[in-house]
């Protein structure tokens, strides 16, 4: 039987659910976070949306809790370079609170990438 999810890993779904959504729904929001080096933006996003729902609806179910896991944690790492595009050029503007929700957001990367990982364990 498997072990019931803690919260980070619940935190980690619960943002994927979301994240996922918007991804698909309203993909413009993310083409200022991609790289200029990343191929088919449009296309990108809309991937990278059904991987988070796809991770998050397997890492509630237990026969694919494991993959799902480490799945969500490489793509957790593999968005990391939104997330710092996003915080180079927040520093550039002058809206406050945008530039600290986005310096924020970096280190929040490490306990949603632990999170997956206790997920694929659990």
């Amino acid at each position: 039987m498997a072990r019931p999810l803690r919260t980070d890993a619940k935190i980690v779904i619960g943002a994927f659910l979301a994240s996922g959504t918007v991804h698909l729904v309203r993909p413009e929001v993310f083409e200022p976070l991609m790289p200029s080096w990343v191929p088919a933006h449009r296309d990108v996003i809309v991937a990278s949306g059904v991987a988070e729902l796809v991770c998050a609806a397997a890492m509630v179910l237990p026969a694919t809790r494991k993959v799902a896991g480490l799945a969500s944690a490489a793509l957790l790492v593999g968005v990391f370079p939104g997330n710092v595009k996003m915080a180079v050029d927040a520093l550039q503007g002058s809206n406050r609170p945008l530039q600290a929700a986005s310096l924020a957001r970096l280190p929040l990367q490490l306990p949603m990438i632990r999170g997956a990982l206790r997920a694929g364990r659990a």
